[in-house]
């Protein structure tokens, strides 16, 4: 009898339910533009209960408010700032709405974004998550590095290791985005040589040679179709590899709100650089849960998931 694939789980919140479940919540409001028509209490109240409880977990404070400036009808937000107007969760979530929001090309909607990010630091003066809506909206912009550095540097200074501190500097440095492939590198190098162990920026290095692969796609995208788009096997990726196995996925750490999206970049790397043994346990670990990046970088990356997956966990032999 053939037994059925078990279907992926592919979502921004990532493996976090108590956000999926808020998500979840929400989804009518989005039919009612989300002015809580029908509802006992505001719309953004759930929002509330969420980050109240997160407190000042920043890792996880991060990754949430992120996905929910994405995800939320933008009237939530509106209407929590409209009730509570200074209420430290509802500027900082703002603060990522109008970041993220705010077209570039639009000077008025940039410099009120701005002053909301700047708000949000003002009030809430020990959480980073302000200076990281701050660097977001700046790289929409195509600020310099030069000048969006010590932004992330009072993001750093809150929370010394915070993983999307630096994720979101790897992206500003990438040649897709506003610096050079050196840069990037260094960078990465960097930072995860001075990370204490166990802490995820170990693969900091892995993420940045598939951002480099992805560069190369863009530029000649036969080539890395295949292992060589990323030079996984010359001596650097392997030592990059061991790095990130040893330094963070081995360590034994609790696990990160992002950690989804490191396992994939991990299991990634792993079969393009042909270690599918090291690969069983990322696999394992991972369940069910995929990140569209950096598998978009290969042909059906759901296909190609699925079959790295299910070899490594044993329903793909025979």
């Amino acid at each position: 009898m053939l037994r059925r694939r078990p279907s992926l789980l592919i979502r921004p919140e990532l493996d976090d339910d108590p956000l999926h479940r808020t998500l979840t919540e929400l989804r009518p409001a989005q039919q009612l533009h989300g002015l809580g028509a029908g509802r006992t209490r505001p719309p953004w109240e759930p929002v509330a209960d969420l980050l109240r409880t997160t407190g000042r977990d920043w890792d996880r404070r991060a990754h949430r408010i992120a996905v929910l400036a994405q995800r939320l009808p933008l009237a939530i937000s509106q209407r929590w700032i409209a009730d509570r107007p200074g209420d430290g969760d509802a500027l900082a979530l703002r603060a990522f709405v109008e970041a993220e929001r705010a077209p570039a090309a639009e000077h008025t909607a940039v410099r009120s974004a701005e002053q909301s990010c700047l708000r949000a630091a003002e009030t809430c003066p020990e959480d980073p998550t302000p200076w990281l809506a701050l660097l977001s909206l700046m790289y929409s912009c195509a600020v310099p590095v030069k000048d969006a550095v010590p932004v992330w540097t009072e993001a750093v200074n809150r929370a010394p290791w915070l993983r999307t501190s630096y994720h979101r500097l790897l992206r500003y440095l990438s040649p897709r985005g506003h610096g050079t492939v050196p840069d990037m590198m260094d960078f990465a190098w960097q930072a995860a040589a001075r990370a204490p162990h166990g802490s995820p920026l170990a693969l900091l290095p892995v993420a940045a040679r598939v951002e480099l692969m992805a560069h190369r796609r863009a530029a000649t995208p036969f080539e890395a179709l295949g292992s060589g788009g990323g030079n996984w096997n010359e001596p650097r990726a392997v030592h990059e590899i061991d790095l990130a196995l040893k330094g963070w996925f081995d360590a034994g750490a609790v696990p990160h709100a992002e950690a989804v999206t490191d396992l994939n970049v991990l299991a990634f790397a792993l079969t393009r650089a042909h270690r599918p043994a090291e690969a069983v346990p990322v696999f394992h670990r991972l369940g069910r849960h995929m990140t569209r990046h950096p598998w978009d970088l290969l042909p059906e990356p759901e296909r190609t998931f699925a079959y790295w997956r299910e070899r490594s966990t044993g329903r793909g032999r025979t």
